[in-house]
């Protein structure tokens, strides 16, 4: 199970994995980068835990509690707001002042503490024994290196707090994560996610792939920040597409597409875990999975 990054889209991965886990399926390995990763973790430990019902629970808890953090943030859409512009945090004077901050100044200036409000959500969910325990199945959390772009990979006995926040590193952001002397970024530059470990030490029968951002985005980018995020949507992608390519044929690819939920949502939308997006968004991920196992490819985020 490779399970891709995508922010607060990550919350359409949740949706997914919740109806295959919901119709029965059992992860074997799994691995995941940023937003991922977390979902990831939270599958292993509450797998552990009470299989199928115990990961589908920890899971929703992470995006509650990603909500319950962000609904206490000076970056969310007031009701009106909401109203006017739905998910997009682009007309939002906060955010218009911080994303002029971030163009101007370095994360390690705006942000010389390394604040994260993701660390006390992650440091209260993470259970590194249950990542260990006989139930949990084999985990792969990718990070990106800084220093040579290569891709830093960390196994269930060596996910912490730290690894986590690292493979969600926005270098725009957050400054540069460093885990054991290795400076390190979201991990979705380098491998999104990395498959190679699923096919370790036999190949499996069947990969499933959950996808976190869009393949296609129609229309032509017009701002700076358009073109940023296409560019960085399309280097994302590169990577596992290269991956994919590579794949043994005797592996059978159950490819969960985000296009239709994600493509029409607003550039900032990944950054913005405002409750009821959230909840789109999963109902999207589970709707999608129901469609696909009647050969539909996907649907859109109410």
């Amino acid at each position: 199970m490779a399970l891709q990054g995508g922010g607060a889209h990550g919350a359409f991965t949740a949706g997914v994995l919740d109806r295959l886990l919901e119709t029965g399926l059992t992860p074997d390995r799994v691995s995941g980068v940023s937003s991922g990763a977390l979902i990831g973790t939270m599958l292993a430990q509450g797998w552990a835990a009470d299989g199928a019902p115990g990961a589908r629970k920890a899971i929703a808890r992470l995006w509650e509690r990603v909500a319950e953090t962000h609904a206490v943030s000076p970056l969310r859409n007031g009701a009106l707001e909401r109203w006017l512009w739905g998910a997009d945090l682009s007309k939002n004077p906060v955010w218009q002042s911080a994303a002029m901050a971030m163009r101007l100044f370095a994360p390690a200036q705006l942000n010389p503490l390394g604040h994260n409000p993701l660390r006390p959500v992650v440091a209260d969910l993470l259970d590194p024994g249950l990542l260990v325990s006989a139930g949990a199945p084999p985990l792969v959390v990718g990070a990106t290196d800084v220093e040579t772009g290569a891709a830093v990979l960390f196994k269930n006995d060596e996910i912490t707090v730290e690894v986590l926040l690292a493979s969600a590193c926005l270098p725009f952001v957050f400054p540069a994560a460093e885990v054991n002397g290795r400076l390190l970024w979201d991990g979705a530059y380098s491998a999104n996610p990395p498959l190679a470990p699923l096919l370790s030490p036999d190949p499996p029968e069947e990969l499933v792939l959950i996808r976190a951002q869009p393949r296609r985005r129609p229309g032509r980018p017009g701002t700076q920040a358009e073109i940023f995020n296409r560019m960085n949507e399309i280097a994302f992608q590169g990577v596992i597409e290269a991956e994919l390519a590579t794949l043994p044929r005797s592996i059978r690819l159950r490819n969960y597409e985000a296009d239709a939920a994600l493509a029409g949502l607003p550039i900032t939308s990944k950054l913005n875990p405002e409750e009821d997006l959230l909840r789109a968004l999963f109902a999207a991920g589970r709707e999608t999975a129901r469609l696909h196992e009647k050969g539909v490819e996907g649907v859109a985020a109410g």
